[in-house]
């Protein structure tokens, strides 16, 4: 038997209650329509129906010129560190204190600078304008994707984003990103909606080229972070044995993915807690790259957590 999260499970049984249904869609390039799952492309959405628009607050980067004393400074203290690196080849670019606290004052709270034009920039909240269209991101089918809790006549899953960055959206401690929702339809829809709006303000990493999916069900287990020490270090083993990883071959499978467990590489784990105080299930990661192009993070996966006893309660974003 090919190693794979059920063949470790018959090996070893104490992984069984770990073990997750997962679904992996692996977005292809393509030409999807309304009736089909898709990463990217056209929602079937009722004629009737206004196309939701975003009207949180979205982060703008805003670009301010230094003046002329600010930009001399800098530039002097630039010449007195590489003057000091010069005399101490081995040494680093060290500041002094006064050093840093002129530069402290100079960006002013600002996140870069460029030395080329001489600004800096930061981010700011925009409130301005009439809101942000949505763009699709996803389309499930219930008969393409095992998707649990469907509500009761409701067969599809969309989700949306406004292609914006956001920060301290409520209810998303810690999240910097697209703010995202998940709704749910009847594919009885009789007349759709013409294509909805390109919105005018968008960040290109945040829009999805169209794909058609292939989804794959398959068995998810979690990787250390969510499993007692001496069993990881026996599904480790056990994986190094047949020549796989355990995380990511057999444990978080990587990619865009449909339940399962979520990966925890760039931090210890975070645990999401529902309001009404459930510990929340990740329902959907999107991953970076590929066919859809794209980007969350640093190259990264956002993942949407759902809360396990009433699905209904709001979803939690969370990027690692």
């Amino acid at each position: 038997m090919p190693a794979s999260a059920e063949s470790l499970i018959a090996d070893v049984p104490a992984f069984a209650p770990y073990a997750r249904p997962a679904t992996l869609l692996r977005p292809a390039a393509g030409t999807p329509g309304t009736g089909d799952s898709s990463v990217g492309g056209p929602l079937l959405w009722p004629a009737d129906e206004p196309w939701p628009v975003c009207r949180a607050p979205h982060l703008t980067m805003v670009r301010e010129r230094l003046t002329d004393e600010e930009r001399e400074t800098w530039q002097r203290i630039d010449r007195a560190m590489k003057e000091r690196r010069r005399r101490n080849p081995g040494g680093g670019f060290v500041l002094t204190e006064e050093e840093a606290r002129l530069q402290d004052e100079i960006m002013a709270g600002a996140s870069m600078l460029d030395q080329i034009t001489w600004e800096r920039s930061r981010w700011v909240q925009d409130t301005s304008g009439p809101g942000v269209p949505m763009v699709p991101v996803l389309q499930l089918y219930a008969r393409d994707v095992p998707v649990e809790h469907w509500p009761a006549g409701m067969d599809v899953l969309q989700v949306l984003w406004c292609p914006t960055e956001h920060g301290d959206l409520p209810g998303q401690p810690y999240y910097w990103g697209p703010a995202a929702e998940l709704r749910y339809r009847s594919s009885s829809v009789a007349e759709t909606a013409p294509p909805p709006p390109r919105p005018d303000e968008a960040n290109d990493m945040y829009l999805p080229d169209p794909c058609t999916v292939a989804p794959l069900e398959v068995v998810d287990l979690p990787d250390g972070d969510e499993l007692p020490g001496d069993l990881h270090d026996e599904g480790r083993r056990w994986a190094e044995e047949r020549g796989v990883e355990f995380h990511r071959d057999l444990a978080c499978r990587p990619g865009w993915k449909v339940g399962g467990w979520p990966s925890w590489h760039l931090t210890d784990l975070v645990p999401i807690d529902c309001s009404c105080g459930a510990r929340m299930r990740v329902f959907l990661t999107v991953d970076s790259g590929g066919d859809p192009d794209v980007v969350v993070g640093r190259f990264g996966e956002l993942r949407v957590f759902t809360c396990p006893k009433d699905p209904s309660h709001p979803i939690r974003l969370n990027i690692q």
